[in-house]
């Protein structure tokens, strides 16, 4: 299938980033689907705007489409993905685009699946331009890998000492990070399905995961807890049933899970691996959140979760924040624990740094994602 790129005029870079704006609306809610945002634009003035909100709703051209009306003939249309023609709760947008008299399309990036309809808008007499944006991308990173994969898009949190620690010693709770980094984590929460952390965090730490201040989204939030070998108390603040929240969910290797009788009134207790496992493996782990709805997670689990994620092969993106301290202790807690497991010369790719008050969040992949 071929796909047309051309230059865009600042007129147009301007309309397109409005979509990435309309799209930027969405995040959070559109899950499984990825956010788009529209912008049907004639004669040098914008006669519609849209956004997808949330599944089964409208998708954003239709959106825009809607607000246009007969004013779409003739006009151009912005979007920040690749119209789809895929049949689903919804019909195709391309049907939409060509029915409305819309005569050229403006999109920031390709339908990373087999859903785009650049060609099917060709064929129809729509000129078509794809930017190939990296802001556009960006928008649909969580959307583009999990349509890959059988598990959810996974993001790793950590927070660390410039010496690689996050605690003078084990079990004990210390707050590395400014007020400002735990905002910047706050809304990363808001940008993925669920928040997943280890028992032994929530042990140690009680952490209530929510957003703060609450955020509203059409899609509910979720907090998963990982039980390996301990499960947790049912008045651990992780399953206080707050509005806006659904309930907690809890993956442990099933012979645990069919210990935690007292934690099945305040969260969904999943047992992972066949009856009687006593090991809990990440890859079904994953798989089983997926298979609940949940395609992107970000992770805040300590460290032994978190060298067990990327030793697996399982995160896709990565945020470490780094405090303007030093823990220097011969007891202090490393980063990562079982480092040694990890496969040799692992290498991460680093695309954005961003400073957080005191501190810097270096965010990346991994070179192989």
């Amino acid at each position: 299938m071929e796909h047309l790129q051309r230059s865009l005029t600042p007129l147009d870079e301007l309309y397109l980033h409005r979509a990435y704006e309309l799209a930027a609306r969405g995040i959070g809610s559109t899950s499984p689907n990825p956010p788009v945002g529209a912008v049907v634009v004639r004669e040098n003035r914008i006669v519609g705007e849209g956004y997808h909100h949330r599944a089964g709703d409208a998708h954003a051209e239709t959106d825009a489409l809607r607000q246009a009306g007969r004013e779409a003939g003739g006009a151009t249309l912005y979007v920040s993905l690749e119209p789809c023609r895929h049949v689903g709760r919804t019909p195709p947008c391309t049907r939409a685009v060509v029915e409305a008299g819309i005569v050229r399309v403006v999109a920031g990036a390709l339908d990373p699946t087999l859903h785009g309809g650049a060609a099917e808008l060709r064929e129809g007499g729509v000129d078509v331009t794809v930017a190939q944006d990296p802001i556009a991308r960006d928008l649909i990173e969580p959307f583009a890998r999990a349509a890959t994969l059988q598990r959810p898009y996974v993001a790793l949190k950590m927070a660390m000492s410039l010496d690689g620690a996050i605690a003078y010693r084990p079990d004990v709770e210390v707050r590395l990070t400014s007020e400002d980094t735990r905002r910047y984590v706050r809304e990363l929460r808001i940008a993925h399905d669920a928040v997943m952390v280890g028992a032994s965090t929530v042990r140690v730490d009680d952490p209530q995961l929510t957003v703060r201040p609450p955020h509203h989204r059409l899609r509910p939030y979720v907090r998963v807890v990982l039980c390996q070998t301990h499960g947790v108390t049912a008045t651990s603040r992780i399953f206080d049933r707050d509005e806006g929240y659904a309930k907690t969910i809890v993956l442990a290797p099933s012979a645990l899970a069919d210990r935690m009788e007292e934690l099945r009134d305040v969260a969904d207790v999943v047992g992972v691996g066949p009856p009687g496992s006593l090991a809990l493996g990440l890859s079904q782990a994953l798989e089983a959140l997926r298979a609940r709805g949940i395609y992107s997670v970000l992770c805040e689990g300590g460290p032994t979760l978190a060298a067990g994620l990327i030793a697996g092969g399982h995160v896709d993106r990565f945020y470490w924040a780094i405090a303007p301290l030093f823990l220097q202790s011969a007891s202090a807690v490393p980063v990562l624990a079982g480092a040694d497991l990890l496969p040799p010369g692992v290498r991460l790719r680093f695309d954005r740094v961003e400073r957080t008050g005191e501190d810097v969040v270096m965010s990346g992949t991994f070179a192989d994602v």
